[in-house]
């Protein structure tokens, strides 16, 4: 089983889980570091998650895997907050944040470039626009490599 359809599993496995505790699921990863496999599960709710929270998902999510049994390599399980600068992944994070300055970039270039920072506007199950520095920057929803909220000290 590749590592995206492991995350996937896993995800699929978490949505209920951690829904039933009142939070919502921001991603999964299954990546291997320094030789060794983990599978991130990141966790958030408004105002934020905290340990506690961490923790509950923690133990529920790791008995249904052992359960399941379906990943493949030895593994560390990791639940956590998806940071400050966390990433937009559904249509929905994109209308949740609008306003928030955010840094995205598209598979192909939209008007000359990849990258952007700006402000998120209005946003669709379609499309999503920025305001970068001033100029408004219409973006499919299907051209959208990454983004994530984007904080600056």
């Amino acid at each position: 089983m590749g590592k995206n359809r492991v995350a996937d599993a896993a995800a699929g496995l978490a949505v209920p889980l951690v829904e039933e505790c009142g939070l919502e699921l921001v991603d999964v990863e299954y990546v291997r570091e320094g030789g060794r496999w983990y599978l991130r599960v990141y966790i958030d709710k408004p105002g934020g998650v905290n340990v506690d929270d961490c923790e509950l998902v923690s133990r529920r999510l790791d008995s249904v895997l052992d359960t399941t049994d379906f990943i493949p390599n030895p593994y560390t399980l990791e639940v956590s907050s998806p940071g400050i600068e966390r990433p937009l992944k559904k249509p929905s994070d994109f209308q949740r944040y609008t306003g928030k300055r955010v840094s995205l970039t598209t598979f192909v270039p939209v008007e000359g470039q990849r990258r952007f920072k700006g402000i998120l506007g209005p946003a669709t199950d379609h499309s999503l626009t920025l305001d970068v520095d001033g100029q408004e920057v219409v973006v499919p929803m299907e051209q959208v490599a990454s983004a994530r909220l984007s904080f600056e000290f």
